[in-house]
C-alpha cells in the first residue's frame, strides 16, 4: 500500500506534521472508494492537493479530473456551469451546452469553496448525490452521470447552516469523510522546510542565487502566526527573492516583509460602519445601564428589608453600601447627559442623551423589555416573522417560541 511519505514526494508536499500525515492517510484509505469527500481548513494551507490526491489513487484516475471554483462563479450562470444549458434557455444560449457534471463523467470533481453555492444550486447537487442525475438548464429530460464529488470549504459549515445559508441535509451528503488540513501555525516545524523549497524554487525560476535566513529570521517565521498559511509564506518568500540584494535575510529585513497580524487589541466601544451588527448599539448600553441599576436597587432592597426586621447582622458596613447605592442612584438621576456613540453620525462623534430620557421608575424586568422589543420588531416588519427575527439577531425559531410564550 502506498504510503504518506510517497505521497509527499509524489505531489511534492513538504512536512511532517503529524496532523499533515493524518490528513494524507485518510485520503489514500478513501481514494479507492466512491464516497464523497469533504476537505476543510484555513484558508491558503493547500486543501486542492487532496482531491488530486484522492483522483490519482482512485479507479478514476484515467478518467477526467475537474476543479471548480463556486465562489468565482455568478450566481445567474453556475447553474448553467456545473450541469449545462439547452439551446434559447436564456439570453445568450446561443447553443447547447454541456455542463461541467456532464464533462466529468467517470471521472472526478473538485468543488472548491463548496459553502459558497446558491441555495438552489445546491438543490441541484443533492440530486446528483443522491441519485446521479441532472437536468440541464431549460430541459426537461434527467440525464445520467458517474462522477466522485470532493469538495472543499474554508467558511464555519455548522454556522452556515445555521444561518440558513447551506443546506443541512446537501452537508451530510458531502461530509461522508472529512479531511481537515492544519493551519501553518500549527505546523512549525515545517515553516522553514517549505520556505527553503520555495526559495530554491524561485532562484531557479529567476536565475539568481537562493535567499537564505540566519538564525533570527528562523525563529521569527517559526512562531509567526500566518493568517494566510502557506500561500502568505510562498508569497513572501518570492518578494524577498526578487526584492532583496542580499542572498543572506536577517530578521529586520524579514519583518518589514511581514503584516503585523499578532498585535493584541483590547475591545473597544468603537464602530466604524463596516461592521454595525457587531457593535454596541446604543440601546444595548442604554439597557445595560437600566440593568445594572436594577441589581444595585435590588440589593438596596435586600439590605433595607434586613433593617425593617431588625436583623443584627445589619452592621456599619452595611449601611453605608446603601449610601453608596443611593448616592449613584442620585447622580444618574441628576447627571447633566450620558455620552453615547452614535452609529448614525458618519464622524463618530458621541451624541448627548439628556438624562431624563433615562427613566429609572420604568419597568425594569428583562421579561418585559424582551416582549416589547418583540412587538417593535413584529411591527416594524408588519407582522413578518423572517423579517422581525433578523432584526432581533435571533433565529425565526426562537422568536417563535417567544411569541407563543408571551402570547403576542
Amino acid at each position: 500500500m502506498t504510503s504518506a511519505q510517497d505521497i509527499k514526494q509524489r505531489f511534492g508536499i513538504i512536512g511532517s506534521a503529524p496532523e499533515l500525515d493524518r490528513a494524507i492517510s485518510k485520503a489514500i484509505r478513501v481514494a479507492p472508494t466512491d464516497i464523497s469527500v469533504m476537505v476543510s481548513g484555513e484558508s491558503g494551507t493547500g486543501k486542492e492537493v487532496i482531491p488530486k490526491i484522492i483522483h490519482q489513487m482512485s479507479a478514476r484516475k484515467h478518467g477526467p479530473y475537474i476543479a471548480v471554483n463556486c465562489g468565482a462563479i455568478p450566481e445567474g450562470t453556475i447553474d448553467s456551469e456545473l450541469f449545462g444549458h439547452e439551446k434559447g434557455s436564456f439570453t445568450g444560449a446561443t447553443s447547447n451546452r454541456k455542463g461541467y457534471f456532464e464533462v466529468a463523467d467517470g471521472g472526478t470533481i473538485f468543488l472548491d469553496e463548496v459553502g459558497e453555492l446558491p441555495l438552489a444550486t445546491q438543490v441541484r447537487l443533492l440530486r446528483v448525490l443522491e441519485t446521479g442525475e441532472f437536468i440541464k438548464v431549460g430541459s426537461s429530460k434527467a440525464e445520467k452521470t458517474d462522477v466522485r464529488i470532493v469538495a472543499a470549504t474554508n467558511i464555519n459549515m455548522q454556522e452556515a447552516i445555521h444561518k440558513n445559508q447551506f443546506r443541512e441535509d446537501l452537508f451530510y451528503r458531502l461530509n461522508t469523510v472529512q479531511v481537515n488540513l492544519p493551519p501553518l501555525r500549527e505546523r512549525k516545524d515545517d515553516i522553514h522546510l517549505i520556505f527553503r523549497k520555495f526559495a530554491m524554487d524561485f532562484a531557479e525560476k529567476y536565475h539568481m542565487p537562493s535567499v537564505r535566513l540566519n538564525e533570527d529570521a528562523i525563529k521569527l517565521i517559526s512562531t509567526y502566526q500566518w493568517p494566510g498559511n502557506i500561500r502568505q509564506l510562498r508569497n513572501i518568500t518570492e518578494q524577498l527573492s526578487v526584492v532583496e540584494e542580499s542572498r543572506m535575510i536577517d530578521v529586520v529585513t524579514l519583518k518589514n516583509y511581514l503584516p503585523d497580524n499578532d498585535v493584541k487589541t483590547l475591545p473597544v466601544l468603537y464602530n466604524d460602519g463596516k461592521n454595525a451588527e457587531n457593535d454596541y448599539t446604543e440601546r444595548e448600553i442604554l439597557y445595560k445601564v437600566l440593568f445594572d441599576m436594577k441589581k444595585d436597587i435590588g440589593d438596596l432592597k435586600k439590605l433595607t428589608q434586613k433593617l425593617m426586621k431588625g436583623d443584627a447582622n445589619f452592621n456599619e458596613e452595611n449601611a453605608q453600601l446603601s449610601n453608596k447605592i443611593y448616592s449613584e442612584y442620585d447622580d444618574i438621576q441628576n447627571s447633566k447627559a450620558i455620552l453615547l456613540p452614535s452609529q448614525s453620525d458618519a464622524t463618530n462623534e458621541p451624541r448627548t442623551i439628556q438624562a431624563q430620557e433615562i427613566k429609572p421608575q420604568e419597568t425594569l424586568s428583562l421579561q418585559d423589555k424582551e416582549i416589547e422589543m418583540i412587538k417593535n420588531a413584529l411591527e416594524k416588519h408588519r407582522g413578518k416573522r423572517k423579517g422581525a427575527a433578523t432584526e432581533l439577531g435571533i433565529s425565526e425559531r426562537t422568536l417563535y417560541r417567544k411569541i407563543k410564550q408571551y402570547d403576542l
